[in-house]
Order: C-alpha cells, then sequence, then structure tokens
C-alpha cells in the first residue's frame, strides 16, 4: 500500500497534524522525487504555525538522515518485510526518528503516529513500535550512509571520505556567514560570538532565527556556507571589471563578487529565484544588473572580464543540510546532468574576453559532475587551466595537483566541516 498525502483533520490531537504533513514531506521525497524544501510549501500547507512547519521539516530531515538505520531496525521486528513505499513503514520511521534521535517521549510519540493509520493496521505499528522501544534499541552512531550512496562515494574518493560523511551527516551542520566588509571579521566574531575560518567568514553554532540576529537587517552579512563561498574567492578583487554570474540566484556569490569591487551581471531562469536575488541585494545594499536568461539559449558575446558557472548539479554536497538529495540522485541522473553542465560550460566559455578568467564550480561530490566535466573542457583550444593557489584559499582547504578545488567530507572537521565542492578555473589565451 502506498503512501497518500491526507488531509489535515479537524479533530486530530495537538501534534498530530504536524506528523501528517511530515508524512507528506516524505512521501514526496521518497516516492515521488522532489526535494524537501520544494515539498515543504505543499506538504505543510494546513498548519498555520511557523513552529509546527518547522519542526515537521525537523522531523522529515531526521528520518532522511538515519533512513538507513531506521529500516534496518523496523526489519527486525516484523516477521514479515513490510514494503518500502507502505503507510506503516512511513510512520514507523515517523516514530522511531522521534523517539530514538530527537528525544520525543515515546508515549507523545505513538500517540501522535497511530492517527496517521486510519483505514491501516494500526495494531501492526504500535506492537512493531513496542518491540523495538522495550527492546532499548539505539541508532548507530554514525548513522549509515544508503548503499549506492557508499558504494560510489567509496569507490570515488576511499574509505575515510565515506566515513567522514556518516558522521557529517549526524546531525545539522554550523550557520557560515559572509560578510559584506571583510576588514570586520574580527568585529563580526566578537560580536556574534563565532569563529573566523578566512577573511568575510564567521562560523556560528546552529541555533535560533537567523534573521534576528545582530547584522541581518542592515545587510552586513548573508547565510553562505564556506565551501559554496570558494568560486567567487577565486576571482579576488573586481576593481570595477565586469564579471556574469551564471545561475546566480539565490545570489550569493553575486553579492560577494559586488562586494569585492566587480560589475556584475547576475542571470537566472527562474524568475522567482530571481527575485530572492533582488531582495538580497537590497538588504544588503549592493548592485548588480540582474536579468532573467536561459544560458543555453542566450548569444555568447565575449565581453566580460570574468565569467562564473555554479552549474545545476546533484547537489550531493550539500547532504548536511539536505539529506534527501542522498536518497533521491540516481546514477542515470548524474550522468544526464554531467552532459548539461559541460554543454553549459562551453557555452560559458563564449562570453569570455581574451585574457579573461572562466571558473567552473558544482556543488556536488560526483566525480563526473566536476572532475569530468572540468577535464572534457581543458581540450578547449582557445583556453588553459589557471591552477587555483593555496593562498587564495581558506586554511585548511588545499588545492589538489592540477590546481583544483575538491572539498570533500572531513574537510574542516575539526571545526565544524565544509559542503562538498569542486571549483576549477580556466584563462582564455
Amino acid at each position: 500500500m502506498t503512501t497518500k498525502p491526507e488531509p489535515v483533520k479537524q479533530d486530530d490531537a495537538a501534534g498530530v497534524a504536524t506528523r501528517r504533513a511530515t508524512m507528506r514531506l516524505l512521501d514526496a521525497v521518497l516516492r515521488q522525487g522532489l526535494p524537501l524544501e520544494a515539498a515543504m510549501p505543499g506538504a505543510t500547507a494546513e498548519l498555520d504555525r511557523a513552529d509546527d512547519r518547522a519542526f515537521a521539516r525537523a522531523i522529515a530531515a531526521e528520518v532522511l538522515r538515519r533512513l538507513p538505520d531506521l529500516d534496518a531496525l523496523i526489519d527486525t521486528a516484523t516477521t514479515k518485510r513490510l514494503p518500502g513505499d507502505s503507510k506503516a513503514r512511513f510512520a514507523l520511521r515517523i516514530a522511531l526518528a522521534q523517539a530514538l534521535a530527537l528525544g520525543t517521549p515515546h508515549h507523545a510519540t505513538i500517540a501522535t503516529v497511530l492517527p496517521l493509520m486510519d483505514g491501516g493496521p494500526r495494531r501492526l505499528v504500535h506492537g512493531v513500535f513496542g518491540t523495538i522501544i522495550r527492546g532499548e534499541a539505539k541508532l548507530p552512531e554514525p548513522p549509515g550512509l544508503p548503499k549506492a550512496i557508499s558504494k560510489r562515494w567509496r569507490k570515488a574518493w576511499g574509505a575515510g571520505a565515506a566515513d567522514a560523511a556518516r558522521h557529517a551527516i549526524a546531525a545539522p551542520p554550523p550557520i557560515d556567514l559572509t560578510l559584506r566588509d571583510p576588514a570586520m571579521t574580527m568585529q563580526w566574531v566578537e560580536r556574534l560570538g563565532g569563529m573566523s575560518l578566512a577573511p568575510g567568514h564567521v562560523r556560528l553554532a546552529r541555533g535560533g532565527a537567523v534573521s534576528e540576529l545582530p547584522g541581518f537587517a542592515d545587510g552586513e552579512w548573508w547565510v553562505q556556507d564556506i565551501a559554496a563561498s570558494l568560486p567567487a574567492r577565486v576571482l579576488g578583487k573586481g576593481e570595477g571589471r565586469a564579471v556574469l554570474d551564471l545561475c546566480a540566484a539565490p545570489g550569493g556569490k553575486t553579492m560577494q563578487l559586488a562586494a569585492a569591487g566587480w560589475a556584475v551581471t547576475a542571470t537566472d531562469l527562474s524568475e522567482p529565484r530571481l527575485e530572492r536575488l533582488r531582495e538580497n541585494l537590497a538588504r544588503t545594499k549592493l548592485s548588480a544588473d540582474v536579468r532573467q536568461a536561459d544560458v543555453m539559449a542566450e548569444e555568447p558575446e565575449p565581453r566580460f572580464d570574468a565569467v562564473l558557472l555554479d552549474a545545476p548539479c546533484s547537489a550531493t554536497g550539500i547532504f548536511r543540510r539536505h539529506p534527501d538529495v542522498i536518497h533521491r540522485v540516481t546514477d542515470r541522473a548524474i550522468a544526464a546532468l554531467a552532459e548539461q553542465q559541460a554543454a553549459m560550460l562551453r557555452r560559458a566559455a563564449g562570453w569570455v574576453k581574451p585574457g579573461g578568467v572562466l571558473v567552473y564550480a558544482v556543488c556536488s561530490l560526483e566525480p563526473a559532475e566536476g572532475e569530468g566535466v572540468a577535464d572534457g573542457f581543458a581540450t578547449e583550444r582557445d583556453f588553459i587551466r589557471d591552477p587555483i593557489l593555496a593562498e587564495e584559499l581558506p586554511d585548511g582547504i588545499i588545492p589538489g595537483a592540477a590546481g583544483r578545488v575538491r572539498v570533500l567530507p572531513g574537510a574542516l572537521g575539526e571545526a565544524g566541516g565544509a559542503d562538498g565542492f569542486f571549483v576549477a578555473r580556466f584563462r582564455r589565451a
């Protein structure tokens, strides 16, 4: 029996509506293949309170962080394996994630989950949950990765990186801020009670509303993982030169470039995402020429001193914050994305002036999307590799032998880690 989204019922006990929304979120991710954030508006539409919507997301994210381990526990307590898309399995995942990972009292957990089984096997869910809890089961630390992901990352990066990924997914990461004025780094470290890993960067412990922190309303900083700041960092100071930021929304790199003195043209295919970019520019009091455009439809003209392409990708590098990605991305999707990225990079090259710089980046841990695309482009006659130097990067992030940057799980581990990322730089001859 497949999970089907159910409406919120007026006679639901407190907390049940939130769990119903959680089930809709998990259904959207695991059965329909939607990103968790994209599923949020529809799945939580019936929840009036922002904290209820946030809690539904938190439960769903915890289920996704620990899905292989939750399923393994469920399978030990059933005589016949529950189908992966059964409503009973979804309900048990939600219950066990709360009881064993989030610390929700057991009675409250089962009381808010059993109503999800209208027309389904309530006694089965209650019995399996009780068996597991009475057996004093615990979830393993660190969590396990899906088999396909573990196999692929071990093959690509070795057992050490795959094991580091298990530690990284265990909890949401810290919050990284990029400052509008890097000269104010230590002042903001002191004011916000954080730490800095590079000029213009502040890292904070997770917790509390970001929008209520000092400096947010005044546009002094924006949220951006330190790995995501690397592509713009390696372009250096703009000094009034022209840069094209492709696939720019929601604008973290656009703001970095504008703050660094570049004359920025920022384009993206999505108008709603561009609206967020405009809002971010307004808040930070930075300026850019913002345009809706399709990279593959626009005719390139070599008129920019630099072009930055942070290409659409599998996003497996951001699995710490978005654990849904490791349950949605397939080998076929990765291959298709790599082909699209290679075509976009060739098109992006056409906007670069002679002597200008082209930066290619993806927030992916898949070699096909990073090294594979860069290696293919390296044969382009008009471009040469422009090695990235260690002094251009935060301490602890080291360029590889080819002068490219590959941020793997475990990087900056003692300081709280970083997203997976790939960055390569080329120069037009």
